[in-house]
């Protein structure tokens, strides 16, 4: 079910929006194969008119069950945009899309919560990945590093 307001209710008073929308109506399937939504997104959302336009503000919670970018193991991953806020112009060219009387929140929460997801979600900040386990014959980034210096070292310029 979508987020959804009546447009006339505005004109009495201020809207108070809150509930849970499910992880499907956000559409976030195969955004991202490291990424997946277990639960809904839960919101508390102040709607009022201003002049225009339509202010919402609001908080929006969501966990993320993730699988690290570097060693594949899984974490979750907490989402939160407690000062999240929409501006909608009721005029103009960008002017909000109206279903009769009711106006849709859903894809302007779904934009944002893209661009907040993590790029390449970690399970820690240090984790090195399956390259950084102890493995015989692999050289560590510091060796080889050292080792270059090493040799540059070596070198006599006159």
């Amino acid at each position: 079910m979508p987020v959804l307001f009546n447009i006339r209710h505005l004109e009495e008073k201020t809207l108070f929006l809150k509930g849970e929308l499910p992880a499907v109506e956000l559409d976030l399937d195969g955004v991202d194969e490291l990424i997946h939504l277990p639960g809904p997104l839960t919101y508390d959302l102040e709607v009022q008119k201003i002049e225009k336009g339509i202010l919402v503000q609001g908080r929006l919670r969501l966990t993320l069950e993730c699988e690290c970018a570097r060693c594949l193991k899984p974490s979750q991953h907490p989402l939160s945009l407690q000062e999240w806020a929409c501006h909608l112009p009721l005029e103009g060219e960008d002017r909000v899309v109206l279903r009769g009387d009711f106006v849709d929140l859903t894809p302007y929460i779904r934009e944002d919560i893209l661009l907040a997801l993590p790029q390449h979600p970690l399970c820690e900040p240090e984790c090195k990945g399956l390259a950084g386990q102890n493995r015989p014959g692999v050289m560590r980034k510091s060796e080889s590093a050292s080792a270059a210096w090493d040799e540059l070292n070596k070198l006599k310029l006159k």
